[in-house]
């Protein structure tokens, strides 16, 4: 079960001036073209709900269904020397859990995507007690004021993220000089913290292995490179759910169980997503396995 709203990124490459794009849709096909059985709630406003890139989530098998917001998200992302811009052109209204269909409550696996603090505390407790849950973090960390470049917020610990079992955020969404250690003082002692650097890898925080006490085992991951970029949007979100198909089902995806099998396969998949325009960049299975064998880089220095 996937759940948030899809943006408009603007792209001069597209007729339409915009690409579909949002955490809820790069997830919802990343998971579906790895071989899981994806149900998808997204939040759309009235121009992204005719966008055709929710055909690309149901020609993957994704049960798509729609939550109908008067306004959606929209941005104009400028790639500097200095990484991203990011402008909001049109906040987001909040999408209710009300707005589920009936029976999609009882998921035993979940994946909260919010692109722009729409998913309200009331989600926690959307999931049943014993479901697994993945959220990416970067949509509650931005403060969206139409026509204004988007500020980053300060990350802090709230019912979302004390639910969550599987968190993934990049430095890049966080101030300068942010920790990853002050992350993992706002998450549950049992959560699993991914922290991204885009081409420079990245690292993951775990309970240890002996829960004898509150210690945390780290792992630094390589990344692997791709062709070339494109497009930058979504590598995160694709890492996230490739990790967590990963760790749902590890024989759909081809891999034994396992915390470095999980990372390579995350990071081959987020690989290839930055070398389209949108959501055209979600890899297929068999692309992401391929991809897999491919040298990693040098991890860096911290």
């Amino acid at each position: 079960m996937v759940a948030g709203a899809a943006s408009r990124d603007l792209a001069a490459d597209d007729p339409r001036g915009w690409h579909l794009g949002g955490a809820a849709t790069y997830s919802a096909l990343t998971l579906a073209r790895l071989g899981l059985r994806v149900r998808a709630l997204v939040g759309v406003d009235p121009v992204a709900a005719e966008a055709r890139e929710l055909d690309l989530l149901r020609a993957a098998g994704v049960e798509v269904a729609l939550a109908r917001l008067d306004r959606g998200p929209v941005f104009e992302n400028v790639e500097g020397r200095d990484g991203r811009t990011q402008r909001c052109l049109s906040e987001c209204d909040s999408i209710a859990v009300a707005a589920l269909p009936a029976g999609w409550g009882h998921e035993a696996a979940w994946l909260l995507g919010p692109v722009a603090d729409e998913l309200g505390m009331e989600w926690a407790s959307a999931p049943s007690a014993d479901a697994f849950v993945a959220l990416g973090w970067q949509g509650m960390l931005r403060t969206l004021i139409q026509g204004a470049i988007v500020q980053r917020r300060e990350p802090a610990r709230d019912e979302l993220v004390a639910r969550a079992d599987l968190i993934g955020v990049s430095l890049d969404d966080v101030a300068p000089g942010t920790t990853p250690a002050e992350l993992i003082r706002l998450i549950d002692r049992q959560a699993v913290l991914v922290v991204t650097r885009s081409d420079r890898g990245g690292l993951i925080s775990a309970p240890a292995a002996r829960d004898c006490d509150r210690r945390r085992s780290w792992h630094r991951y390589r990344a692997i490179p791709s062709d070339g970029v494109v497009d930058p949007t979504g590598a995160g979100d694709v890492f996230l759910a490739a990790m967590l198909a990963a760790r749902l089902d590890p024989s759909s995806v081809g891999r034994p169980p396992g915390r470095r099998s999980d990372m390579r396969l995350a990071a081959a998949a987020a690989s290839l997503a930055v070398e389209a325009p949108g959501l055209s960049g979600v890899p297929e299975l068999g692309a992401v396995l391929r991809r897999m064998r491919r040298r990693s880089t040098r991890i860096p220095s911290p």
